[in-house]
């Protein structure tokens, strides 16, 4: 396996910086060759799915409206009703000679090393996870996109902190569904920003051993709550939505209780009244940001094959969502002071919680 792209050649993450910056549309443009196409193969939640189908096209439309790629020609996707069409559909473009092809999450781990071997003549992406051939690599014409998930996860644990304080908690919480590394960066970032802010705060972990039982999701919520958290954060996916559910319900009986959501923006999920959500922001892993820099990349002949690439806060990989109608002008502030200091490297985070690296934080 290759080296990661935080440390590639200079030359190489110049590039990368480049094509995530606001360049001008005609700077682009100038550099896409004829018959330069993307697609985009959906996994079974298909393109409206709220999440990385839907984010992921989103990247690709912005490239391709700012350089003038035609819908159908120069952009398009293939959606998947069942883990048997991700092979068919990922060939299907490696067949009509797309030039990138785009794979959102771990579901394609398996088999998009064998779509780029059939069709090595194009670029193949995958996002939020990696991809590997039979030697244990990943091929040339495969980049592997992955996230700082910590590093968005510190500024969740700030808003937390910042908002248990404001109500007078003691508390806050963490859900994860399933303990492993991935996951426990969340915690880890979670516990951090927590500290930065709110130091003699009480961190309270659960995991629920599923990503797909909102009953234990409300269970354990109903659990933290009642232990005072003001605030839970989670990284659990449909388990996560039994904790809104739960809070939804407790807001509903004049309990105010916080959610912070995961992945996509999940305001509307935890709206319970008009103008009221019971989620306090949430954690955008911005794979819009990570489709759209590697077709830059591409179109620039700069593809980044063999390579992973990571995105945290400096590349704009990681964020909370550009509304926050639950935090306060003096909270947005204080989270945005510290996204800065974190982008810059003055503050580096944590990839391990404390019960793993044996830090108190």
């Amino acid at each position: 396996m290759k080296k990661s792209r935080a440390a590639a050649p200079a030359a190489l993450a110049l590039a990368l910086a480049f094509a995530v910056a606001l360049a001008s549309p005609s700077s682009l443009s100038a550099q896409v060759p004829p018959g330069f196409s993307i697609g985009l193969v959906t996994d079974l939640g298909g393109i409206d799915d709220r999440s990385f189908n839907e984010m992921a096209w989103r990247g690709i439309e912005r490239f391709a409206g700012e350089n003038g790629l035609v819908r159908g020609t120069g952009y398009s996707y293939r959606q998947s009703s069942s883990g048997d069409d991700y092979l068919p559909n990922l060939s299907a473009f490696g067949k009509a000679g797309a030039s990138l092809v785009v794979a959102p999450g771990f579901l394609f781990s398996d088999v998009l090393a064998l779509g780029a071997a059939r069709y090595p003549r194009s670029a193949f992406l995958i996002l939020d996870a990696v991809a590997l051939d039979r030697n244990n690599e990943i091929p040339p014409n495969v980049a592997c996109a992955l996230f700082n998930e910590h590093e968005g996860s510190f500024l969740a644990g700030v808003a937390a902190g910042l908002k248990a304080k404001e109500a007078g908690a003691e508390a806050v919480g963490f859900l994860g569904g399933m303990r492993f590394a991935l996951i426990e960066k969340y915690q880890a970032g979670f516990e951090q920003g927590v500290r930065a802010v709110f130091p003699e705060a009480r961190i309270l972990v659960e995991y629920a051993d599923s990503f797909i039982d909102p009953g234990e999701g409300r269970a354990l919520a109903r659990t933290m709550y009642d232990e005072g958290a003001a605030v839970i954060y989670h990284a659990a996916g449909l388990t996560g939505n039994g904790l809104i559910d739960e809070a939804v319900k407790r807001a509903k009986a004049g309990e105010g209780r916080w959610v912070i959501g995961v992945d996509v923006d999940q305001y509307g999920t935890g709206v319970y009244a008009p103008g009221k959500s019971v989620v306090l922001t949430s954690v955008l892993k911005r794979v819009d940001v990570a489709a759209y820099a590697v077709a830059a990349l591409a179109a620039k002949g700069e593809f980044p094959g063999g390579e992973m690439l990571v995105f945290g806060l400096k590349e704009g990989g990681m964020s909370l969502p550009e509304s926050n109608p639950n935090l306060s002008a003096d909270q947005r502030s204080t989270i945005e002071q510290y996204r800065a200091r974190i982008a810059s490297g003055e503050l580096v985070v944590s990839e391990f919680p404390a019960d793993v690296s044996g830090s108190s934080w």
